[in-house]
């Protein structure tokens, strides 16, 4: 079986497919899930972010931009990968193979810097010289910005002659093409692998390891673990650093793993059905991401509850019984549901908790 790619005067590639019809489909099945997760989770995450106004903090605004770029991914690369692996080769010839290539460096780029600027904005913030909010929002503005400037920087160039955008690994997924062997090629592999991969990893491990250090020597308190159990708050930090490095490196590092092998290793050392996989892999960030750093994120689980609370359709009916109950009972009496939370809030908490109530004190009166 063989893939053929051909538009107007973009000269003709031929790619052997290794994969079986039962690959495409298992492949198609999993990119399906991927989608279908990646879309929805991303759209969720923004949704929480844009309903509380209070978790828009400078650090989260990278998370919201992580988010955006999951979802750009999720609808403009996982989408035709997924529609090419129903059909076994690949569907938009090669301006959509260029695009398809270009959007996805694009946008996994500006996720990649995001994380890494992410770890560096939490590091400012808990191990330097505090700044005002106003500083901070700028701070993570100009963050924001400059992944994707950065982003730009490293993803033109395929398109302007500095390697190029064709397709991988069975043919139906485009990228950068890793296998050619040229000079100008090798170059820019070489220096996508170091600066977009390994730099941010460094920048990560620098950040996380400065605040777990700090941890470890008690002289940084963790919000919402008692300072009482040092063991546990390392812990709990530890536990961030390594899920936050281990999701980084289990998406990201096989591909550029493979990519370097492509380029440099002896021809034919990754076959194209092996290529798919790390493809795969990288495409599950678009998963993993909203779930390490926003539903492992406090913030979130706090106004969560609260959303929760607010949603409750019984809440409001439940509240309006117990009043209506409180009334009935006290209402031969002479007392208001308002004539007891006067009274709750300007006598002594001890007089309900088992003591008799002076009689002079038993129906105080609200006045208005």
């Amino acid at each position: 079986m063989e893939t053929h790619l051909q538009h107007n005067n973009l000269s003709t590639e031929h790619i052997p497919s290794a994969l079986s019809q039962a690959g495409h489909t298992a492949a198609a099945v999993f990119l399906g899930f991927v989608l279908v997760l990646g879309f929805f989770g991303n759209f969720l995450v923004l949704l929480v972010f844009s309903r509380f106004s209070g978790l828009r903090t400078p650090a989260n605004l990278l998370l919201i931009n992580i988010s955006i770029s999951d979802m750009l991914v999720c609808i403009f690369g996982t989408s035709l990968s997924f529609s090419a692996s129903v059909r076994g080769r690949w569907l938009t010839g090669s301006y959509g193979c260029q695009w398809y290539g270009f959007s996805n460096a694009l946008f996994g780029i500006v996720s990649l810097v995001s994380l890494a600027l992410l770890s560096f904005e939490r590091y400012s913030v808990l191990l330097c010289k505090q700044q005002s909010d106003s500083c901070q929002y700028r701070r993570a503005w100009l963050a924001v910005a400059a992944s994707w400037l950065y982003s730009l920087v490293w993803t033109v160039p395929p398109l302007l002659g500095w390697s190029s955008y064709g397709l991988e690994g069975p043919g139906t997924t485009c990228s950068v093409q890793w296998h050619q062997r040229t000079a100008t090629a090798r170059s820019y592999v070489s220096c996508l692998f170091v600066f977009c991969l390994l730099l941010p990893l460094v920048l990560m491990f620098f950040c996380y390891g400065k605040i777990l250090l700090a941890v470890r020597c008690g002289c940084l308190q963790v919000t919402g673990i008692n300072s009482t159990y040092p063991d546990w708050r390392e812990g709990r930090v530890l536990l961030m650093v390594v899920t936050m490095v281990t999701g980084y490196l289990l998406c990201w590092m096989p591909y550029g793993v493979v990519a370097m092998l492509a380029s440099f290793g002896r021809l034919g050392l990754v076959p194209p059905a092996a290529s798919l996989i790390p493809s795969l892999l990288a495409k599950t960030s678009t998963v993993i991401n909203p779930f390490i750093y926003v539903v492992l994120n406090s913030q979130v689980r706090k106004q969560e509850k609260l959303l929760q609370i607010k949603m409750t359709p019984t809440t409001a009916s439940n509240l309006s019984s117990l009043t209506s109950d409180i009334n009935k009972a006290f209402s031969p009496r002479g007392v208001k549901l308002r004539d007891l939370l006067f009274w709750t809030i300007h006598c002594k908490p001890c007089r309900w908790l088992g003591r008799k109530i002076p009689a002079d004190q038993q129906f105080l009166k609200y006045s208005d």
